[in-house]
């Protein structure tokens, strides 16, 4: 199958602008190309090489890039014509020149060499006190009292490592235990529910927007023997999909865990008191800086209090407890 490579050239700044926009387009196959993002994943994870090849350092340097992947079908102009056309009015919004040019480019490449290349860079890693994050393809070596999760992210979703979703793991090693009913919101992969059941919750409910959610979230709890009567994925969007809340709002949660981006958390912030329990635990990420006084404000709109606000390289992480 080919694909093609949209390429959005953006700076640290205009990561999120970029992304809430895609988000609203229903596209959340994202990669995202930052220098001072993959100068930190070298340094968390330096223990696992004594050498890093100067091209590729020389191919991380420079301009952001946020990078999506399009199916070369008939629609495939269409898709990338509306979001070139929503770029042409992020640049009318950003006043200051923030977000860089907001210009783009696109390439070829077969699905065999993606589905390959990006392996090599993602190693078994320690999340929190409790935390093991093992790819499929390579395994720890040594021993670990740690929950070992097993990951094989497909093509479109993470693998558990940006610091957005180490902060909720950090949160839900803390907040999980064998009675807590979890709801895992912007599931993707579905690292944070399965990881929530493998900590020991007694169910979790998982969703999103993207329809291959499902697929990859379930093979994620086959291959860490997760109980998928006690896993249950849906795709849609809660905020605009009556049926889809009607089903979740069945029950309440002990813990809502949303790693998305801050225009989301601050609309779902509604949904939330409705869907979770008395004492129970919001947790969000995805939070740039910048968004944090945003996202507080939409907190206290809500009247609802901030527990803590966590913090790693440029992003933010908040709880709330009920």
């Amino acid at each position: 199958m080919e694909w093609i490579i949209f390429k959005i050239f953006t700076t640290s700044e205009g990561i999120e602008e970029v992304i809430s926009m895609l988000y609203e387009m229903g596209i959340t196959g994202i990669e995202i190309e930052d220098e001072q993002e993959f100068k930190d994943f070298l340094e968390e994870n330096k223990k696992y090489w004594d050498y890093v090849d100067d091209d590729l350092l020389k191919e991380k340097s420079g301009e952001t890039k946020v990078k999506i992947y399009i199916e070369n079908k008939p629609d495939a102009k269409n898709i990338m014509a509306k979001i070139i056309s929503k770029l042409d009015d992020l640049k009318k919004l950003d006043t200051n020149n923030l977000w860089g040019r907001l210009e783009t480019e696109t390439e070829g490449i077969n699905e065999e060499d993606w589905a390959n290349n990006w392996k090599e860079f993602f190693k078994p890693t320690k999340i929190g006190k409790k935390v093991l994050i093992q790819p499929q393809w390579e395994k720890f070596e040594g021993k670990t009292d740690r929950t070992v999760f097993t990951v094989n992210p497909g093509m479109t979703f993470g693998t558990g490592t940006h610091h957005t979703t180490k902060m909720c793991i950090e949160e839900l090693e803390n907040a999980v235990d064998s009675d807590k009913l979890i709801l895992d919101v912007g599931c993707g992969s579905g690292i944070l529910s399965i990881i929530s059941l493998l900590l020991g919750a007694k169910e979790a409910y998982a969703l999103d927007i993207d329809p291959a959610c499902e697929h990859v979230a379930y093979e994620n709890a086959t291959l860490n023997s997760v109980d998928k009567s006690k896993y249950h994925v849906y795709s849609g969007d809660i905020l605009t999909d009556a049926e889809l809340f009607e089903k979740l709002a069945k029950r309440k949660y002990d813990v809502i865990v949303a790693n998305i981006v801050a225009d989301v958390i601050i609309a779902l912030l509604p949904t939330v008191k409705k869907l979770i329990k008395e004492n129970g635990v919001f947790i969000c990420s995805g939070i740039i800086e910048e968004r944090i006084p945003d996202v507080e404000k939409a907190f206290r709109e809500n009247g609802l209090e901030i527990s803590a606000i966590k913090r790693s390289g440029e992003w933010a992480a908040i709880r709330c407890n009920f």
